[in-house]
């Protein structure tokens, strides 16, 4: 018959070697990296990814908007830059970079700028879908105010493939279709006019439904679609993004 004693030992220390290697194996476990929430990332004020900025979208050789802070091309904050002024403004969480239509500045002014916004793939819309805006200018970047050219969508992001938004001295104009049977809107630009405070144009301007769109405009560097290099990423895309306390 086998000693109790020695049993009762014998059990003690199989249980303080199970004890001790548990432990030790939770200390090697990894943290469980933190979960990208489109909510956080689309309200946060600052992104905390180490990727380097990319120019997304360049107007001419001073004017360009850059991607910085991404976790990939959808999800990081744009910069609309002028190196002359000294502008570096940001225009937001995911928007910018989501456009996937066409973009054409052709003011040779350099008053009016037009930049439109999407939002990342697969975002959930209510269900009236996300109204979807351009972020425009009529006085060279000083200020900019919002104009919806996509009232209602379920998919921002694809859907603004089937979009082409130009501006030259006079207008912004905002094509659907634009390769195959374009419906095309055009709204006269005013210094100081807001539309999205719904004021009344002057008379004798008017927003024109199903008209033409103006042939031949571009911008100055040639560049007309939002490009980003996928291949540049960062460090840490699994950094906890910090909510902005209000």
């Amino acid at each position: 018959m086998k000693n109790p004693a020695c049993i009762a030992e014998w059990t003690l220390i199989r249980n303080l070697i199970i004890f001790v290697l548990s432990a030790a194996a939770i200390g090697c476990t990894p943290r469980p990296p933190w979960l990208f929430n489109e909510g956080d990332f689309g309200s946060a004020k600052n992104l905390p990814y180490d990727s380097p900025p990319q120019v997304i979208y360049r107007i001419d050789d001073h004017r360009f908007v850059t991607l910085e802070h991404y976790r990939d091309c959808n999800h990081g904050q744009s910069f609309y830059n002028d190196t002359r002024k000294g502008f570096h403004d940001k225009i937001g969480n995911g928007l910018f970079e989501n456009y996937q239509g066409t973009i054409v500045n052709a003011d040779p002014s350099g008053n009016n700028i037009v930049l439109p916004f999407a939002y990342p793939p697969h975002v959930a819309c209510s269900d009236r879908g996300c109204a979807t805006f351009v972020w425009y200018s009529t006085d060279g970047g000083e200020t900019f105010h919002v104009l919806t050219y996509m009232p209602h969508s379920f998919d921002p992001y694809e859907d603004s493939k089937r979009y082409a938004i130009v501006v030259d001295k006079l207008r912004i104009y905002v094509a659907k279709d634009p390769g195959r049977d374009p419906y095309v809107v055009s709204y006269p630009l005013i210094p100081g006019l807001v539309y999205s405070n719904n004021e009344e144009l002057p008379e004798g301007l008017e927003i024109e439904f199903n008209t033409t769109m103006p042939k031949g405009l571009r911008s100055p560097s040639g560049q007309d679609h939002v490009t980003c290099d996928a291949s540049i990423k960062p460090t840490n895309p699994d950094a906890q993004i910090i909510r902005e306390r209000r």
